[in-house]
């Protein structure tokens, strides 16, 4: 069980890392651009790996309609807000912004998918509303590094991630992990594509340099790659419903990062978004009853 928890803890890592990648990303280079290089690097890894674990048909036309709507939102819509707002908010509060993810998945359940939410759910979604707006009142008042606007754009971006995880559940069981990866890398690639190409001519002179085609490579192969086979390796062997517990290692990871590379700066007003943060997602995914494996 140790390995499960230390793969689910490397997959969040993972992903919490990114949110300082990406935003030095997105300081020198255009958003559609990166965002469809990334997939188009993603599918390149993706193939082989579908074809030698999951080789079989291609999905049917139902399941593959789901996955280019999951493409749109979890893909598209979520790197378009994330590395929008990363221009203008710190990494430090857009993995603040991020950290609400499981509560909106919960609440799009209940809306959407009409599944009853406990006391204990609505409880973790109160918190994480009063800490996102405890921050952002602060932002509105001029005080600190962040911006209002960019957390706003990041949270649409985990809307977009919540609707993905969402339609997720109506492919479950019905497709393979990594050929659901390709094929979503496939639809996003092509969605991204006339926009990557338009933006071409705003590429900076320079820009194309080997340190962000590092980033650039880092940011596909463990955000759209590693991050996801860590992730259901981890959940083969751990209780589901006790893996989002490790989704706190995102935010201290963008945090702790955004501090330590990109000199950003930690307030009281981080640390107590941190601490309501965590209260909310403890609420929205810690196992009702039993103990730890």
């Amino acid at each position: 069980m140790l390995a499960a928890y230390a793969m689910l803890t490397s997959s969040m890592v993972l992903v919490g890392a990114n949110v300082p990648v990406a935003k030095l990303l997105a300081e020198d280079l255009p958003i559609p651009l990166i965002a469809g290089l990334r997939c188009a690097l993603a599918c390149l890894v993706l193939w082989p790996l579908m074809r030698a674990i999951e080789p079989g048909p291609r999905p049917g036309r139902e399941v593959m309609r789901n996955l280019f709507w999951q493409a749109a939102f979890g893909t598209a819509l979520y790197n378009a807000g994330l590395l929008a707002g990363l221009r203008l908010t710190t990494a430090l509060e857009g993995g603040l912004v991020l950290a609400t993810l499981p509560t909106v998945v919960a609440l799009g359940s209940a809306l959407w998918l009409r599944e009853r939410l406990s006391p204990r759910a609505w409880a973790a979604a109160a918190l994480a509303a009063f800490g996102m707006a405890a921050i952002n009142a602060v932002r509105a008042g001029g005080g600190g590094e962040g911006s209002v606007v960019g957390n706003a754009l990041i949270f649409a971006g985990v809307v977009g991630e919540a609707v993905y995880v969402l339609l997720a559940k109506r492919n479950a069981g019905r497709v393979g992990v990594i050929t659901a990866a390709f094929w979503m890398q496939v639809f996003s690639a092509a969605q991204l594509a006339p926009f990557a190409l338009g933006s071409l001519p705003w590429l900076a002179p320079g820009a194309a340099n080997a340190t962000n085609a590092a980033l650039l490579v880092f940011h596909s192969l463990t955000a759209s790659v590693l991050c996801l086979l860590l992730w259901y390796g981890g959940l083969r062997r751990a209780p589901a419903n006790i893996a989002g517990v490790f989704s706190a290692f995102l935010p201290a990871t963008a945090a702790a990062l955004g501090v330590l590379v990109l000199g950003e700066r930690f307030t009281g007003v981080h640390a107590v978004g941190f601490a309501v943060m965590l209260a909310s997602i403890l609420l929205a995914t810690w196992p009702v009853r039993g103990r730890v494996p």
